[in-house]
């Protein structure tokens, strides 16, 4: 029975020995084992055995990118305004050894030289310029924590501002600013429709007034057209009139007619005359009238 219980507790001296003994290290994690209070290997994944009462792990990292929470902070900009600012930034521990004795606290280091750079930089600028230059701001917050934590064993990957808080009285100020810069935009594009709407108006009227001046031009052409062609007709239409006479002249009888015709309208236009008014016009040698209507007379007596 003795034995027995030697054998009892030797096994379970045995298999505390193999719990205290035998250590597996997670994937994307790093143990920090010390041997006699001093450093004295890092321990990366995979399974690894530790000399109990000798040695102990000390610190554990996780080299895997962390994101940490900068507390938020106030901040006074170069034209005296108080803002709230809050950010975060992610960080990877790149060397578990000097994360473990670079600094008491990687993470706090951190976040106070974050702080530090960040109430610099917006010392630099005006509110308005502060909002702008998130970028510009969150690149210049890794330069300075990325140089600093050289010697922490940890490398700040990448830092952005989360929010930027004015003064209420400030937030205010801006909303009216805000307000007053639409209705401005509000109003240059409803004069700018304005404008375009005269310019469109009067485009359209000169191009009526063009299309009407090219219409009575060419209804002026095609009259003096016309006009020039009636004319040229009753022009042409003489022409043949006379040369019908002038050959008729020249026919048998045909002078005879002429002075008939000529006599026939001499009388008409007295006796016309004498008709329209009351005073009564008497050439001056009646003897004219007399041979004149005798020839014609005697025109038509030998023309029977």
């Amino acid at each position: 029975m003795d034995n027995l219980e030697f054998f009892i507790v030797l096994a379970v001296v045995a298999v505390i020995a193999v719990f205290r003994t035998v250590r597996i290290v997670p994937q994307q994690s790093a143990y920090v084992v010390e041997r006699w209070g001093r450093y004295h290997d890092t321990w990366t994944a995979g399974i690894h055995f530790l000399i109990p009462f000798f040695e102990r792990i000390a610190y554990q990292h996780s080299i895997k990118e962390i994101p940490y929470d900068v507390a938020p902070q106030v901040c006074i900009t170069r034209d005296n305004t108080q803002v709230q600012i809050d950010g975060i930034l992610y960080y990877q521990v790149t060397d578990p050894k000097q994360a473990s004795y670079g600094t008491s606290s990687f993470e706090l280091a951190i976040e106070q030289l974050a702080k530090t750079a960040l109430r610099s930089e917006a010392g630099k600028r005006d509110l308005d310029r502060l909002l702008e230059d998130r970028e510009t701001i969150n690149r210049t917050v890794v330069a300075v924590l990325d140089e600093a934590s050289l010697t922490w064993g940890v490398k700040v990957l990448r830092y952005e501002i989360k929010d930027i808080v004015p003064p209420d009285s400030v937030l205010r100020s801006m909303q009216l600013q805000i307000t007053a810069e639409r209705e401005k935009r509000a109003k240059i594009a409803e004069s700018e429709g304005e404008r375009q709407k005269e310019i469109n108006l009067a485009e359209g009227e000169k191009q009526a007034a063009i299309a009407m001046s090219e219409g009575q031009m060419a209804a002026a052409i095609n009259k003096a057209k016309g006009e020039a062609e009636a004319v040229r007709l009753v022009a042409e239409a003489t022409a043949d009139a006379l040369r019908l006479v002038a050959n008729a002249i020249k026919d048998p009888g045909g002078i005879e007619a002429v002075n008939l015709k000529v006599a026939q309208q001499y009388v008409d236009a007295f006796g016309n005359i004498a008709k329209q008014g009351n005073t009564l016009i008497i050439p001056g040698n009646l003897a004219d009238i007399s041979s004149l209507v005798a020839s014609a007379l005697k025109v038509v007596k030998s023309e029977k």
